[in-house]
């Protein structure tokens, strides 16, 4: 992978094998690479290293300051610029890169930098696909059309693993207490149960991997794959994530031509340079009326083609992802929680009672059943001990099928 070394001379670059390498690391590729001492090297992720006058102002950049620290514990990844100030002089092999556009006038280091915010098409994702539990999935489309009919917004998070050779599985979607209308959609986002949601996973081997939305049959009549509104909450939560990985998918209903409607499910990643600009605040995330909604706006000038533009279009954000199905291990039959409808301890009872004949771990292999009874127990140990069961599909402790038929009977 590659990393862009900013310093007095302008723009150069270090290969390097991984972000696992650490700072020390690092600077032995630059010595070797760039042929400058590791003893003579200041580095940082903050460009006003470069402004830094004397020692004393050098030593309050600390951020990269410890030998051992690894470059992917500084969110740094494949083409991320470290500022670096070293002392004494060198002979550069071949020019460095220049900021176009920087001849014969003085340029100030926001200039320096924005002329390096070059915006381009993200060829390739992090992740070689996103598989979807046909369950999991079904329940979430259905609900959108058959209750919501796709009038209204609808989002959550997706929850699966991540395998070495970055294939995503989805197998479970928490949808969190939240408004939506026509054009937005405002996830009411609760710690609490957000704690239980996550050690749930934990406890499954499984961890957040996605977001997840709806688009309204309104919406589908704009030319715009994602709206400027939907990027900025895309890239929020994948910036959040510090998942390479992490995948946004988008549900969709289409009309045909013969009037035929089909649901639709589109996956994505929001491209590098997309979460490195939201990352470094160059988003204007206020949007008024008679903004279009295909283009995202820049606080400061990005390189486009040849072009400086305060406007780019939402689909330079947008690297797409193949969609897979398969046959996840957790049901999807409990009601989901934070819709319409209140859960009780009389869903609890109808979903034990539905399969009676069933060993007890397979009733309770459901995400959305795990969390309802979470709210009950104790997140340090009965709900690991559960997971651990649904995990290994092995027999659930005595005392615990008592403790959840005792809930159920209550009704």
């Amino acid at each position: 992978m590659l990393l862009r070394i900013r310093s007095r001379d302008g723009l150069e670059r270090v290969t390097i094998d991984s972000a696992n390498i650490t700072v020390s690391q690092l600077k032995t590729l630059i010595q070797s690479q760039l042929q400058i001492p590791v003893q003579n090297q200041t580095l940082s992720t903050n460009q006003n290293l470069l402004l830094a006058k004397s020692p004393s102002d050098l030593q309050k950049f600390t951020d990269m300051s410890n030998s051992n620290t690894p470059l992917s514990s500084l969110n740094i990844s494949h083409g991320s610029i470290i500022f670096l100030s070293y002392e004494g002089e060198r002979s550069i092999k071949g020019p460095a890169i220049q900021p176009a556009g920087s001849f014969g006038r003085k340029m100030t280091m926001d200039d320096l930098i924005a002329k390096q915010m070059r915006v381009t098409r993200q060829e390739n994702p992090h992740c070689d696909s996103v598989s979807f539990d046909r369950d999991c999935a079904d329940a979430f489309q259905h609900y959108v059309n058959e209750s919501l009919a796709f009038a209204v917004k609808r989002g959550g998070f997706m929850y699966g693993t991540v395998s070495e050779d970055k294939k995503v599985e989805v197998n479970f979607i928490y949808e969190p207490p939240q408004q939506g209308t026509e054009e937005m959609l405002c996830l009411l986002r609760d710690p609490e149960e957000e704690k239980l949601v996550d050690g749930i996973a934990a406890g499954l081997g499984m961890k957040k991997v996605g977001f997840i939305f709806t688009q309204t049959i309104m919406q589908n009549k704009k030319d715009y794959t994602l709206s400027t509104r939907e990027v900025l909450q895309a890239v929020e939560y994948h910036a959040e994530s510090n998942m390479e990985e992490w995948v946004t998918t988008v549900v969709k209903l289409e009309v045909s031509e013969d009037g035929t409607a089909a649901i639709h499910f589109e996956a994505f990643q929001m491209s590098d340079m997309c979460v490195r600009l939201f990352k470094e605040g160059w988003f204007e995330t206020e949007i008024s009326e008679g903004d279009d909604p295909k283009l995202s706006k820049m606080k400061k000038d990005v390189v486009v083609g040849v072009k400086d533009v305060k406007e780019v279009d939402n689909d330079f954000f947008l690297v797409v992802v193949k969609i897979l199905d398969h046959q996840g291990p957790l049901s999807s039959a409990f009601p989901i929680e934070n819709r319409n409808t209140q859960l009780t301890m009389r869903a609890l009872k109808s979903h034990l009672d539905r399969s009676p004949n069933l060993p007890l771990v397979k009733r309770i292999s459901d995400f959305h059943l795990l969390l309802f009874l979470a709210r009950f127990l104790d997140l340090n140990s009965d709900v690991p001990a559960l997971t651990q069961c649904v995990l290994t599909q092995a027999a659930v402790p005595e005392g615990y099928k008592l403790l959840i038929n005792s809930m159920a009977e209550t009704a």
